[in-house]
């Protein structure tokens, strides 16, 4: 088995060293069950073997629909194990989604449960074998077979603005890069219990489950969909680091259980996967003064890109902060010149944790994946974000290029816009985009969750007396909640739908 510690191994590799150092540690926490390390190392063990005796051979495609827990951690660390590329499917997926990822990726197998399969509303129908983790023996499988860095390790399936999901190729290289990275900037160690509130089909859930293995830490489970009740559980558990998207940390910030009591063992939040407005991460502070919120951005296809320490969260309101460890950020033009101080511009990653592109599909990769704007040696991710640098090299994020709003004349950030709103403490959560018009080119339309007390009048006025009239919402709309994506993300692809519908 190769050193992952070198960058080089496979990934389970992790697992497997952890089972040897700590094998009677809790590894994994799900509601009232705990698995050691050697436990999980066994049922990883037992997934390998029979992945092989399925005939899967290293490079082939293992697709894994299971619900979040101690199986799904165990599945995960066993189809890397035997070198095959694991594509994870998020478990409230229906059948039609599950199908179209298992043919898009050619996956031979597909690793599920019966419980989770007779819940979908018809059988999903693929040519793949399924293998049930009812069925599959714990078992001994040696090691994990020899991966190099290059080597494809997973299959991350990512839906954008238009189009069908696109399945991300990132290397077992890409994986030990961002982890060992982040494991370091937010000074992880062995008595941390990180909590898995998010899914890890996704990139950032997944990090934590892998953070958590890299430190011999111990990885939480909380099951419940009542914020209180996860509070709770995260409290039961003594959590130490919990990561979340700005959604969820409304969600939270709804819930008596995190909002008004302070869980003590919390010393580390994260946010990732959306701009995270400064009213709400004051709220954050607020509510969880003990512990320290680390802001980040990133992406699929670069894993993570920056992230904002909690020391300069006063100084520096509304930043993404600096290029992580590793990897360089540019800011470019449309004529991919580089931009100058406070320009908004695209931001371009380049460095270790740049994946290989999306599966089957060179055409969007070719839009994305290109060459570095100096160095034609080099392969850069063109992010599709619209930022800014300041004079020390800190960066704000202004909007994505494709949901940029140019309205009588000027061009809008939405999420500039958002921050004003939250800030007026009318609403407890919002979404702002656009719709075509006549008059103004676009209109700005604003979806809001008014607070309780608080008149959509209330947010009209505060709009008014803070931003400038072409900033300001065309249209404010009131509704119960906001529509989500199987990530915890806000659909805003399915507004802009209703915002246009509307026009």
């Amino acid at each position: 088995m190769s050193d992952i510690r070198s960058g080089t191994g496979n990934v389970a590799g992790m697992l497997w060293s952890a089972a040897e150092r700590s094998p009677g540690k809790a590894a994994v926490i799900e509601r009232d069950q705990t698995a050691t390390y050697a436990e999980v190392r066994e049922r990883a063990s037992g997934i390998a073997a029979s992945l092989v005796a399925l005939g899967v051979n290293p490079g082939d495609r293992v697709c894994l629909f299971l619900e979040r827990g101690i199986e799904a951690v165990a599945a995960w660390f066993g189809v890397q194990a035997c070198g095959a590329i694991i594509v994870v499917l998020n478990e409230t997926l229906r059948p039609r989604q599950v199908e179209y990822a298992v043919s898009h990726s050619g996956a031979s197998v597909v690793i599920s449960s019966a419980a989770l399969l007779q819940r979908q509303h018809r059988k999903v129908e693929t040519a793949a074998a399924f293998l049930l983790v009812e069925s599959i023996p714990s078992g001994s499988f040696a090691s994990p077979v020899d991966r190099s860095a290059g080597d494809a390790a997973q299959i991350t399936y990512t839906s954008g603005s238009t189009g069908m999901p696109k399945g991300v190729v990132g290397t077992h290289g890409n994986i030990w890069s961002v982890i060992s990275t982040v494991a370091t900037y937010l000074g992880l160690r062995a008595s941390d219990r990180l909590a898995g509130v998010l899914p890890i089909s996704g990139v950032y859930g997944a990090n934590q489950m892998l953070c958590a293995t890299l430190v011999e830490g111990t990885f939480i489970v909380p099951k419940s969909p009542l914020m209180n009740q996860v509070a709770s559980e995260l409290r039961q558990a003594e959590a130490t680091v919990l990561a979340a998207v700005p959604p969820l940390w409304v969600q939270l910030l709804a819930a008596p259980g995190f909002a008004a009591e302070p869980i003590p063992s919390l010393r580390i939040l994260q946010n990732a996967g959306g701009h995270l407005p400064p009213a709400v991460a004051q709220q954050i502070r607020q509510a969880q003064p003990q512990a320290r919120l680390f802001l980040q951005y990133g992406m699929t296809e670069v894993f993570r890109s920056t992230y904002l320490s909690p020391d300069d969260l006063d100084a520096r309101p509304g930043s993404m902060g600096r290029p992580i460890d590793g990897c360089e950020i540019l800011v470019v033009r449309e004529d991919n010149t580089l931009c100058e101080v406070d320009e908004v511009g695209e931001l371009v990653h380049c460095g270790p944790t740049v994946t290989q592109g999306y599966w089957n599909d060179p055409d969007r990769t070719a839009e994305v994946f290109r060459t570095h704007p100096v160095d034609s040696t080099k392969t850069a991710v063109y992010s599709g974000d619209m930022v800014r640098r300041d004079r020390d090299g800190f960066l704000y994020f202004v909007a994505r290029r494709d949901r940029m709003i140019k309205t009588l004349g000027y061009r809008v950030g939405p999420d500039e816009i958002l921050d004003v709103l939250y800030a007026s403490k009318h609403i407890t959560e919002g979404v702002v985009t656009s719709a075509d018009d006549a008059d103004r080119g676009q209109r700005i339309v604003a979806y809001v969750v008014l607070a309780p007390g608080s008149s959509l009048k209330d947010v009209t006025n505060f709009c008014r007396a803070e931003l400038p009239r072409y900033m300001q919402p065309a249209e404010i709309v009131a509704v119960d909640d906001l529509p989500r994506l199987p990530n915890g993300k806000h659909d805003v692809a399915a507004l802009r739908k209703r915002a246009g519908a509307s026009s």
